[in-house]
């Protein structure tokens, strides 16, 4: 396994492969490894040449500096993971060799960022399409890994693909849990012990809302069910809890006039933001 920390050398190297016509996969990442990433390292071995993983905490999608500063450094142990999983290449740039000057360029999604995430974290996705582009045209893979847990930042990676023809097969990677449900995620490592024990209740919540729908009740009644529930524990602060069309990101009030249907929430523990969501279905 070959890390690199500049672009240049990186770009170098991956073009002696692609002369050898490896197939390059791509999983970016901001490090603190776990399971749900390990898995998508995993199907990106399986299916691809060549493997190349970005470790990069991208200061350009944090809208609160605090969470920046606090966001776990593991890269010793994140070495000795990817080691065992056979990666080609992991790329470990300094924000210095990221953006080495003011930058300029801005990216927006439209609608597509408006809710969610989106409104509650404002520019948040402006940085993830900049990162994202960028490591598309450092790396210049023929697939990238993203896990589902972050749904809405995956609709709109397909998006930026799609609209600056990257021509990038993406491949989503169902969300990895720990055995009480709460989905694996960097950001629990911060979690107090107490904090840890209460997480699980965001899956709940999430399983909650999906009988209540799939039961004929409507969508407000479901979410006012779910939203009390929620709210019934004191040490969580629920952000929001949407019903959306996974495709358009739309909101959703009868599930019967959409295909395809996902629920997405985001709370705090503490000050530990925490978010998942649950695939109601797919007609």
């Amino acid at each position: 396994m070959q890390v690199f920390t500049e672009i240049m050398p990186l770009r170098s190297f991956l073009a002696e492969k692609k002369s050898q016509n490896f197939k390059i996969g791509l999983v970016p990442t901001m490090g603190a490894l776990h399971d749900g990433h390990l898995k998508l390292v995993e199907e990106c071995t399986k299916s691809c040449d060549f493997t190349v993983v970005s470790i990069f905490v991208n200061p350009k999608q944090f809208n609160d500096s605090a969470d920046f500063e606090n966001y776990p450094n593991l890269i010793g142990q994140d070495l000795e993971k990817l080691k065992k999983l056979d990666v080609d290449v992991v790329y470990n740039p300094e924000s210095t060799e990221m953006y080495p000057e003011e930058t300029y360029v801005t990216i927006g999604f439209g609608k597509l960022e408006k809710s969610m995430e989106g409104y509650f974290r404002p520019n948040h996705f402006g940085g993830v399409g900049l990162v994202v582009s960028k490591l598309f045209n450092i790396v210049s893979p023929d697939v990238a890994f993203f896990g589902q847990k972050d749904f809405q930042q995956l609709a709109l990676i397909r998006k930026l693909n799609a609209d600056l023809s990257f021509g990038i097969e993406i491949v989503s990677v169902p969300t990895v849990r720990e055995n009480d449900g709460l989905a694996m995620s960097s950001r629990n490592l911060r979690l107090t012990e107490e904090e840890r024990t209460v997480a699980p209740v965001i899956y709940k919540t999430l399983n909650l809302l999906k009988e209540e729908l799939l039961s004929g009740k409507t969508v407000e009644d479901s979410r006012r069910t779910a939203k009390t529930y929620i709210e019934s524990y004191r040490s969580i602060r629920l952000e929001y809890l949407e019903v959306v069309d996974s495709n358009s990101l739309a909101q959703v009030f009868s599930i019967d006039q959409h295909s395809q249907v996902s629920l997405c929430i985001a709370a705090y523990l503490g000050d530990v933001r925490l978010i998942d969501n649950l695939y109601l279905f797919s007609r």
